[in-house]
């Protein structure tokens, strides 16, 4: 059984920290996933103040600290970010700022982990699959190394367009 859960949590000068860590809860003893997709400042954030958000996990054998979102009224009021945390624990703290910065993103469960990473194998295999596929149209008079199936694509006209798709089609 997989499941999807929203994942929320708002920063602040009252409430600078927060870890995520299922696996201590002993709520989740399935496999974890943590996505954080969005970092936004909220609506009573103080004007010319900078609001840096520092998240710290593990990176192979040490812990490491990094800010993920510098937001300013006026300036920059949310980002869009993309971070996978496979493991737990996940610490976000407000290091500087007093917010609220509000932290979006979704908790995987169980087999969605597994369906998740297995999607993105897939789309690895299938780029490197297409790379092998385009080595072996490699012409050995080209100077550049380009697969011929690229340039092809650049030189079906003048203009280097892909041909419109015929008018007269649908007859």
């Amino acid at each position: 059984m997989s499941d999807e859960y929203f994942y929320g949590v708002t920063l602040s000068s009252t409430h600078q920290s927060e870890t995520w860590d299922p696996e201590a809860k002993g709520d989740y003893p399935r496999s974890n996933k943590l996505l954080i997709r969005q970092a936004l400042l909220g609506p009573d954030a103080k004007a010319d103040e900078l609001n840096v958000v520092q998240v710290e996990t593990m990176c192979l054998q040490e812990s490491i600290k990094i800010p993920v979102a510098i937001l300013k009224v006026g300036e920059t009021r949310q980002v869009r970010l993309h971070i996978e945390f496979p493991d737990a624990p996940v610490t976000f703290t407000l290091i500087q700022g007093s917010g609220p910065v509000h932290l979006i993103g979704q908790h995987l469960l169980g087999a969605l982990v597994e369906e998740f990473e297995d999607m993105e194998e897939m789309e690895e295999e299938m780029l490197d699959e297409e790379e092998g596929e385009d080595s072996q149209f490699k012409d050995e008079d080209d100077e550049e190394g380009e697969p011929k199936g690229k340039k092809s694509k650049m030189s079906n006209n003048a203009k280097g367009k892909a041909p419109s798709p015929k008018k007269n089609a649908k007859k």
